[in-house]
């Protein structure tokens, strides 16, 4: 699922040439804003519910460079989530020559912002992670997962 594009600027690259490892994941993360809101706990949630996520861990791969003025596409390759934690990874992809630069997985917690507090998530939210998740999941690639065995999952 595509999410973001980016145009790599000079102000992100290091003496090396190519994007900084600290703008990798700045794209990653303004990528990530894209998908919840889709999911409406991003910004505009933490807002007007008081409601959000934390990002407890992460995971960076780079696999390639990136550099000054080339572009990259941030796509959604998984997610899944337990009834506190989103689980999801993104791949970032150079825009013109579609190999993968690098991907970012993450563990978040949905938080209540007047609490503090790790809470569960509203039913609406679930609904809207588990519709993407059903339409998206043969595109999904679940392989060299870290967090997958932190989700707590019920069994039926």
């Amino acid at each position: 699922m595509f999410l973001k594009s980016e145009k790599v600027i000079k102000d992100w690259t290091d003496y090396n040439g190519h994007l900084n490892v600290a703008f990798y994941v700045r794209v990653f993360d303004i990528a990530a804003d894209v998908m919840l809101d889709n999911f409406k706990m991003g910004g505009q949630s933490a807002k007007r519910d008081k409601k959000t996520t934390f990002v407890a861990e992460m995971h960076t791969i780079y696999n390639q460079e990136v550099r000054l003025g080339e572009e990259v596409e941030t796509h959604l390759t998984y997610a899944d989530h337990d009834k506190k934690r989103i689980h999801y990874r993104l791949s970032m992809f150079h825009k013109e020559k579609k190999y993968l630069a690098a991907t970012n997985e993450v563990l978040s917690l949905y938080v209540d912002l007047n609490q503090r507090k790790v809470v569960e998530f509203d039913l609406d939210r679930l609904k809207l992670m588990d519709e993407l998740i059903k339409k998206s999941s043969s595109k999904f690639k679940s392989e060299n997962l870290l967090f997958s065995r932190k989700l707590k999952k019920q069994l039926s």
